[in-house]
């Protein structure tokens, strides 16, 4: 496990329970520069600490696979450093810094034959996994994700940080490439932007709109769509799936509405911690030599399209002169 901080801890901790409940795997370390974090979560999980990447490697040569939540600006370097020592990679969305970089790893991966997956957690989202089998034809998509202030993640635009989960499940969901992006967002507490609104317009005429903020007073984690004679609401954080069709067939199956010609359903979602399903399944990929649920062209087309609207949001606020308005007021 690469890099310790909040998230890399929690795959840390799910990959010892996973060896406590017999998967055949073993956490054999965790790496930090901070070696007094590394040493206290090697501790807590009965493994050993390492301050590099390199000095792991060098003490562990039965290491078959590692996660990388190092920051997004390092994911090229260790990921590199680790993919051509024969290691196979989970890394953390987004993917890398930089479309280049995203890339080159795609490339490495290829190169020196590794399973390389990307860790966009919400495909591991049992309210997403009960959602996939009911896709026809979305042709609109309104999606919220909004969060308390906290100091973590403030490297990066509240595009990449959060608005990426949805990008990518859209993306997945519509199966449609991208026609038209029209964003704006402001810096409120941080200095990236902590506020996004975007509408995104794909080759198939769907249309999505992503509300995403980390300056919240709740924490909503919602994706609606429709479809021909459907509405389907997921909401990500309790784990629950509603569907409304119009119709004899839907109203025959389902609890009855307000509305006797619409059918409500709720499909069976099997709970389970995304996390756990996510590493189960990157696992499996290893073991089995598969192609990764999440591959890496898929964490680079979600980073494609976010660094797009971060560059959209910048054009946006050079047209409506953000930066003088401030001044003005200062």
């Amino acid at each position: 496990m690469v890099g310790v901080g909040v998230f890399g801890r929690n795959h840390a901790r799910v990959y010892k329970e996973l060896e406590q409940q017999g998967e055949p795997v073993r956490l054999l370390g965790v790496v930090d520069p901070d070696v007094s974090r590394a040493d206290a979560v090697a501790r807590e999980f009965g493994c050993k600490g390492f301050g590099s990447v390199h000095q792991m490697l060098t003490t562990h040569s039965e290491l078959q696979a590692a996660s990388v939540a190092c920051p997004t600006v390092h994911h090229r370097s260790v990921a590199g450093e680790l993919m051509k020592a024969g290691v196979d990679v989970l890394i953390e969305k987004p993917l890398a810094a930089t479309l280049a970089e995203a890339e080159e790893l795609v490339a490495l991966a290829a190169t020196h034959k590794r399973i390389a997956q990307v860790g966009h957690l919400e495909r591991f989202n049992p309210a997403v996994r009960a959602t996939v089998p009911l896709l026809t034809q979305p042709m609109f998509f309104e999606v919220h994700r909004l969060s308390v202030f906290t100091p973590r993640s403030l490297d990066v635009d509240v595009v990449l940080d959060l608005m990426i989960h949805d990008l990518d499940i859209v993306l997945a969901f519509a199966k449609s490439p991208v026609k038209e992006v029209r964003a704006v967002g402001l810096p409120i507490l941080s200095g990236k932007v902590d506020i996004a609104n975007v509408r995104l317009e794909l080759e198939s005429g769907c249309i999505a709109n992503f509300t995403a903020s980390r300056v919240s007073t709740e924490r909503v984690r919602k994706l609606r769509f429709f479809q021909p004679r459907q509405y389907v609401s997921l909401d990500y954080g309790r784990q629950e799936v509603l569907v409304f069709t119009v119709g004899h067939d839907g109203a025959a199956s389902g609890t009855p509405s307000v509305n006797p010609q619409i059918g409500v359903t709720k499909p069976p979602v099997a709970s389970e911690e995304p996390l756990h399903a996510e590493l189960k399944a990157f696992l499996r990929a290893v073991r089995e030599r598969s192609t990764p649920v999440v591959p890496l062209e898929d964490g680079r087309r979600a980073l494609a399209l976010a660094l797009e609207i971060v560059a959209a949001i910048r054009e946006h606020e050079k047209k409506v002169d953000l930066a003088g308005i401030a001044k003005a007021k200062h």
